[in-house]
Formats: C-alpha cells, structure tokens, sequence
C-alpha cells in the first residue's frame, strides 16, 4: 500500500449557507490523501497500472463547481465520485477548507474532514 497527497487543490466556488455565499462565491482548499496499490505500477512504470491522479483532480473540481450548503456535503460527494469512479482506492481522507468564511471576526479558514 502506498499514499498520494493532492496537497492545496485551490478552487473558487460558490458553497455556503448565506445566499450571498452561493452569489458572489469564494475561495476554498481541498487536500486528499488517497491509500491504494502501488505494487505493480511501481514495477511496470506505467500509468494504466496506477490510480491517475489527473482524473482525481479532474473529478474533485466538477464536485466544487455543484453548489452546496455545507463542507460535509461537498466532502462527501468527492468521496462518492471517487470511490464510484476507481476500483484501487482503499481508503480517502479529505479535508475542505472554506478560506475567509463570514463568521463576523478575522478567521483564516475553517475546514472539516472526512474519510472512508
């Protein structure tokens, strides 16, 4: 077994529970660390043998475009697409983060993370 970080995926969305959230938008973070086999791509070098961290990628930014009330759901989402559309993965962490969230002080961000 083997971990990949997709450390600090940077994305401007608009999730949040306030309407004016879901109208002008903001910035967010999202890191994963994904568990899978790296045996046979390690021996093979090749990609079709390993978890292709550009789809990753490329699935987590389609979930931040779907707006969403809460960082649970986003989390969670990205964790569904990704399980449903890759059979390596053992297990995801995720943690979103919400830069600047509007809690009426200076507050630099506040996340969540789950795993599966």
């Amino acid at each position: 077994m083997g971990l990949i970080h997709l450390e600090d995926m940077e994305f401007y969305a608009y999730h949040g529970c306030f309407k004016e959230e879901r109208i002008v938008g903001n910035k967010f973070l999202v890191n994963l660390i994904l568990e899978t086999k790296m045996d046979k791509p390690a021996e093979t070098d090749s990609l079709k043998d390993a978890l292709n961290y550009q789809t990753v990628y490329k699935i987590v930014k389609e979930q931040m475009q779907v707006k969403s009330h809460l960082l649970e759901n986003i989390a969670r989402r990205i964790l569904d697409a990704l399980y449903n559309n890759f059979n390596n993965i053992e297990n995801i962490k995720i943690k979103v983060s919400k830069i600047n969230p509007p809690v009426g002080g200076k507050i630099k961000c506040v996340s969540i993370t789950l795993e599966k």
